[in-house]
C-alpha cells in the first residue's frame, strides 16, 4: 500500500515566534520514526518551521495555496511561494476551507494540478457529513470528490498524491469513526483509484484517516489494511501526542 505519511495539521494555532522551538521538538520526540513525519503550518509560521526542520526527518506544508502562479489575488499564496521557501507537502479542500471560504471540488481539482506541475505533494481531503452518512451516501459523495479531484491527472502524478478521508462529522467533535468504519471507506476510495486509473497507482496511493484520530484510538485504526496514516489536527499541537501516533504508523 501507499507509504504511511502521518501529518499534523496545525489549523490557525501556534505562533511564529512559537513555531520554531515546537518543531524542534517534534523533531526529537519523532526520531526513528518508520513514516514520514510532516507539519503543516499557518502561512505566518512555514519560514521558521522550514527552518527547524533543516536537515532532519520532519517535513513542512502548508495549510492551502492558490491555483494561479501570481497575479491580482489578494491574500493569497502561490505553489511557487511554497516550494521557493522549502515546503515539500499541501493540504488541499479540508472541509472547513469548503465550508468558510467557498472551496469547491472544481478550485480543489485545480489546485491539485497546480501543486502537481510545482513538486509540491498534495494532500486532498474528502469526507461527508453526518446527515450524508445517515441517509447512506457516503460513498456516492466521496466517489464524486475523488473523481473530480483527480480530473486530468495522469497516472503517474496521481501516485503522488495523498488522499485524506475525513468524514466532516469526527473533525474537532471528539466523535470518531470507528475502524471498520474508517477502513470500509478508506477502501473504498482505493477501488475509486483503481477503476479510475489501475489495481498499481491505487496502491502507491497513501490514504489517510483523519478525523479526532489521537494518541489512545491511533493503533486500531493504523492497523487497517488501507489506512496508510493521518491527517491530525489537535494532537499533533502537543508533540508527545503526535510522536505516539508516529510510533503507531509501521
Amino acid at each position: 500500500m501507499g507509504k504511511y505519511i502521518i501529518a499534523g495539521n496545525w489549523k490557525m494555532n501556534k505562533l511564529p515566534s512559537e513555531t520554531y522551538d515546537f518543531v524542534k521538538e517534534v523533531v526529537e520526540a519523532t526520531k526513528g520514526a518508520e513514516c514520514e513525519v510532516v507539519c503543516c503550518t499557518p502561512y505566518v509560521c512555514l519560514a521558521p518551521a522550514v527552518e527547524a526542520a533543516k536537515g532532519t526527518h520532519v517535513k513542512i506544508g502548508a495549510e492551502n495555496l492558490h491555483f494561479e502562479d501570481s497575479g491580482a489575488f489578494t491574500g493569497e499564496i502561490s505553489a511557487d511561494m511554497l516550494a521557493d521557501l522549502g515546503v515539500e507537502y499541501v493540504i488541499i479542500g479540508h472541509s472547513e476551507r469548503r465550508a468558510y471560504n467557498n472551496e469547491t471540488d472544481e478550485t480543489v481539482n485545480k489546485k491539485i494540478v497546480k501543486a502537481l506541475s510545482k513538486g509540491l505533494i498534495p494532500i486532498v481531503c474528502v469526507g461527508e457529513s453526518l446527515e450524508e452518512r445517515e441517509a447512506g451516501i457516503t460513498m456516492d459523495l466521496i466517489a464524486i470528490q475523488i473523481k473530480k479531484a483527480f480530473a486530468g491527472v495522469s497516472a503517474e502524478d496521481a501516485a503522488k498524491v495523498v488522499v485524506a478521508y475525513e468524514p466532516i462529522w469526527a473533525i474537532g467533535t471528539g466523535k470518531t469513526a470507528t475502524d471498520d468504519q474508517a477502513e470500509e471507506v478508506c477502501g473504498g476510495i482505493r477501488n475509486i483509484l483503481a477503476a479510475l486509473y489501475d489495481e498499481a497507482t491505487a496502491k502507491a496511493v497513501t490514504i489517510q484517516y483523519g478525523g479526532s484520530m489521537n494518541a489512545k484510538n491511533c493503533a486500531g485504526l493504523l492497523a487497517k489494511e488501507n489506512i496508510d496514516g493521518g491527517l491530525i489536527g489537535g494532537a499533533s499541537l502537543k508533540a508527545p501526542d503526535f510522536a505516539t501516533i508516529v510510533a503507531a504508523a509501521k
